[in-house]
């Protein structure tokens, strides 16, 4: 007697992290399931206020409900794979990704302000001349669940928990280039400013970018947070090595583009990022060639001492250099400032940080121009 061969159970539908919803995708995704969409202010208020991912402890759902959001969904993010602490009260926190990739995040302590060092992908590929990141090479952009994990998990960490507002500030600033993860950088914007989930001033969220010139545009159509520029040369020939980005978005398109964001924008000003190379970048023609160059550009600037870094190709410059370079801005009329470095001990300065990235790309395409939309 032969016996039909037993058919193979189809494998159940992935379920979706609600993590990385904003209040409108989960409004959308709540009321195709014929619920209300106020029950969707309800888990994003659960989820990111009061830190609870367990579906069952949201007692003001309908027990339907809840059973349906167990079979259907998660909230899932990235666990903490290290954690250490330099002398300065930096800390900086490895998360792990996935099973090749982890990221780090820094929490740089300033008195009675806390700000956040996010980063939106595993690695770079803009591989600018003077950062940690881009010399790991790029696997992928991190989802929006993951991007705000990483504040969920420090915002809900217990030695915090006595914390009204663990963290003031937020700026993606940590690995990767945000403005090439667009997608999902943009409903955590939304999760970061709404009430019922962080509800950060729109002044304490900055995103910065090495110039991806639409992106800008569509960052000053669609958000209103503060924009920082990594500039670090004022021509087009210095810039091309230092920030390869340069070659497909040339100085006067990033400038215009800049000066595009301020109309969107008009009671902003640009946060100009400039890293002081040793004989490089640093020289008073360079400081008289910036001031020209940012004279259309409501902007102030931040001259950032150079963090080496292993096999890096540049010394930071000399501090007498730096006051020097500062003193000309200054009497150009550009707002300066002077990064103070925090957390060189434990390689989470500015262009320090690295992780660990299962690099996917080969070495000739790691200058390539990346897509507008991740």
């Amino acid at each position: 007697m032969s016996f039909p061969e037993p058919r193979a159970e189809p494998d159940p539908a992935p379920r979706v992290n609600l993590l990385g919803f904003d209040r409108a995708a989960l409004e959308t995704w709540i009321a195709a399931r014929g619920a209300r969409t106020f029950h969707a202010r309800q888990i994003l208020s659960w989820i990111h206020r009061r830190g609870i991912t367990d579906f069952e402890q949201m007692t003001d759902l309908a027990l339907g409900l809840r059973v349906r959001l167990r079979e259907e969904a998660c909230c899932i993010a990235p666990p903490a794979a290290g954690r250490v602490l330099d002398p300065d009260g930096t800390e900086k926190w490895l998360f792990q990704v996935d099973s090749h990739n982890a990221v780090e995040t820094v929490i740089i302590p300033d008195e009675e302000r806390r700000t956040l060092c996010v980063s939106s992908q595993a690695g770079c590929v803009l591989n600018c001349a003077f950062c940690a990141t881009g010399a790991q090479g790029f696997n992928r952009n991190l989802t929006p669940a993951e991007i705000v994990g990483q504040l969920w998990r420090i915002w809900h960490d217990g030695a915090r928990s006595s914390l009204e507002r663990p963290i003031q500030n937020v700026v993606f600033m940590g690995m990767g280039e945000p403005l090439a993860n667009y997608r999902a950088l943009s409903p955590v914007l939304h999760l970061l400013l709404d009430d019922l989930a962080y509800g950060f001033s729109k002044w304490r969220v900055t995103v910065s970018t090495a110039g991806l010139v639409p992106l800008i545009d569509r960052l000053a159509a669609e958000h209103d947070v503060s924009l920082a520029v990594s500039l670090h040369a004022a021509d087009d020939a210095l810039r091309d090595r230092l920030v390869p980005i340069n070659r497909a978005h040339p100085l006067a398109e990033l400038l215009a583009a800049c000066r595009r964001y301020i109309t969107r924008h008009p009671e902003r000003e640009i946060l100009i990022e400039y890293v002081m190379l040793d004989g490089v970048n640093d020289q008073m023609s360079d400081a008289r060639a910036l001031a020209r160059l940012l004279r259309t550009v409501p902007a102030k600037v931040n001259l950032i001492p150079f963090n080496p870094f292993p096999g890096a190709a540049f010394a930071p410059s000399p501090e007498s250099r730096i006051l020097a370079f500062q003193k000309v801005l200054v009497s150009q009329g550009l707002r300066t400032l002077i990064r103070k470095p925090r957390g060189q001990a434990i390689q989470a300065a500015c262009g320090q940080l690295a992780g660990s990235v299962a690099n996917r790309l080969p070495d000739q395409f790691r200058f390539a121009t990346p897509r507008a939309c991740a």
